[in-house]
């Protein structure tokens, strides 16, 4: 198996990627394709005595920026590290590729690039994120600010394929993001969204648990979040916060003389075990779903940890091969309408 990975996407770039990188080779006994500067590539692993063992490397010197306007990539950033990868991905010289690095440009390139499967009508964002007792992906996270009743009804259908195939779950509950519990909530939008979801659940395609509230998610059974790209990424980087302040109170408290100190030894196996439970890192990032080929967008601030569990998640989708379950789905009971 070989991947593709921009060398320089994202805040750690290039060392902490390298360095996740090679624990993946490691581990998971893969090829990597790195692209960026070669020169740079190669001082960084000398430097820090990183081994580029299984690795090749394809020079670049462009650079997509967290800043840059994500039409950049098709436009004035066209060699960059991250375009150049996507372009490798479509000529076949990968199974997949990630990048760490601008979100905007990454769907934008791998809508244009890579290309939607055929009768898609958006790619999403669908991180894996930690809850009581396991763990659901969001989908949309943020790749599309406004969206379409159908196109609600396309996430729930890869989401749910991803979590079975990928995750091994059997028979993801879905559930869609609104504002109470009951049928009637929410306005046209969510309305018209249920009664998609719904009747896809009647056909037997999905197993759609009706509407969830942004409160229950983290304690919920349901497998699959399904809302709109904007509510999304409110959800999950609100998740985001109220878990790095839960964890930073915490170690105030038993930080904060002898006695809570001590307290803090008493529970150390316990209080490892909830900040595992919290930590969002353990699944590196988000597959773009709804494209030809499989496109992983690890966190942006991603450490050497956090992206080789990116490169994991992104092995586990292509052994479910997903996009092929996608396009064999798409034409039952009017999901690509």
């Amino acid at each position: 198996m070989k991947i593709i990975v921009d060398a320089f996407g994202g805040d750690n770039a290039p060392l902490e990627i390298l360095k996740g990188c090679a624990k993946a080779v490691a581990e998971y006994g893969i090829n990597i394709v790195l692209v960026g500067n070669e020169a740079i590539i190669k001082q960084t692993s000398s430097e820090n005595n990183v081994l580029l063992y299984h690795m090749e490397i394809v020079d670049t010197d462009e650079v997509i920026s967290m800043t840059d306007e994500p039409s950049e990539i098709m436009k004035s950033k066209k060699e960059s590290s991250m375009a150049k990868g996507l372009r490798l991905l479509y000529e076949g010289k990968g199974e997949a590729f990630i990048s760490a690095g601008n979100s905007g440009a990454l769907v934008m390139g791998s809508t244009f690039i890579v290309k939607r499967i055929q009768g898609i009508k958006r790619c999403a964002f669908a991180p894996i994120v930690p809850k009581k007792n396991g763990f659901f992906m969001l989908v949309d996270g943020g790749a599309n600010v406004e969206c379409r009743p159908e196109m609600l009804a396309q996430f729930a259908v890869m989401g749910s394929l991803y979590m079975n195939r990928a995750m091994g779950v059997a028979k993801p509950k879905v559930g869609l993001v609104n504002i109470g519990t009951e049928e009637h909530k929410g306005g046209p939008f969510q309305h018209d969204v249920y009664k998609k979801l719904e009747q896809l659940k009647e056909d037997g395609v999905i197993n759609f648990s009706g509407n969830l509230e942004a409160r229950d998610i983290p304690t919920s059974n349901i497998d699959v979040v399904v809302t709109d790209g904007f509510t999304g990424n409110i959800v999950l980087k609100l998740y985001e916060g109220v878990a790095k302040f839960i964890l930073s109170e915490m170690r105030e408290i038993f930080y904060k003389n002898l006695k809570t100190k001590f307290a803090s030894l008493l529970l150390l196996n316990n209080l490892k075990s909830l900040k595992d439970n919290l930590d969002y890192r353990e699944y590196g990032g988000a597959p773009i779903l709804g494209l030809k080929k499989p496109v992983f967008k690890a966190h942006g601030n991603s450490k050497s940890d956090t992206f080789k569990n990116a490169i994991r998640q992104t092995i586990d989708y292509i052994n479910g091969n997903i996009g092929r379950g996608i396009e064999e789905n798409l034409n039952l009971q009017g999901t690509s309408a």
